[in-house]
């Protein structure tokens, strides 16, 4: 059983903007007559997030940034010594799938990685946080479990060319950037955090 990382805290102090950037890795070898060969090395991005919090409380003096919310966020920090754990962080604008096919059917195949789709390009996401629904074929499925991080399981392969869909949350699994994190003590019991940077990483 895989044990479920902690959750990157919602705090009311968190202010704009926030910078959302996939990123891939592609190989370059370029020649002298201009041309050139490239090589994805990543079939899927990985996710970096920069986010700031222009407020934290450090005790209950100010209840609108949340009590204790600096304890929240640096103790997320502290948890995960810097760069070398993981956590899960919910995006407020992207963290649901609505009938999102998963999968086609090969009559032998048991297990599916939970896909979410942009633009035409399907990825894997990082950790399912709560499943609602699995359908095949459009019909309502049964027979199914959610294995940790994101994979969904039938107790019998689909048949060849039914179409997997399935109603889900989900976070991404993300460390942080560095090994630091500056606080800010602004004024008595008020801190801030400036350029709180994380990225996704595979499950």
């Amino acid at each position: 059983m895989t044990d479920t990382p902690p959750a990157f805290p919602a705090l009311p102090g968190q202010g704009w903007s926030v910078h959302k950037r996939p990123t891939f890795a592609t190989r370059l070898a370029p020649h002298v007559s201009g041309r050139e060969v490239r090589a994805s090395l990543y079939a899927a991005p990985l996710w970096e997030f920069e986010v700031t919090f222009d407020g934290l409380a450090s005790g209950s003096a100010f209840p609108g940034l949340g009590v204790n919310s600096l304890q929240a966020l640096l103790g997320l920090f502290l948890r995960c010594q810097g760069r070398f754990g993981t956590f899960l962080y919910t995006d407020p604008t992207d963290n649901t799938v609505a009938g999102g096919a998963i999968g086609v059917g090969d009559g032998t195949t048991l297990a599916f990685p939970a896909l979410r789709t942009l633009g035409g390009f399907s990825e894997p996401v990082g950790w399912v946080t709560a499943l609602r629904a699995v359908s095949i074929n459009g019909a309502a499925a049964g027979g199914w479990s959610l294995t940790a991080p994101n994979r969904i399981t039938f107790a019998g392969a689909p048949a060849a060319g039914a179409v997997i869909g399935a109603d889900f949350s989900f976070a991404y699994l993300c460390r942080f950037v560095d090994d630091v994190q500056d606080f800010e003590n602004v004024m008595a019991g008020l801190w801030k955090a400036e350029a709180v940077k994380f990225r996704s990483v595979r499950t």
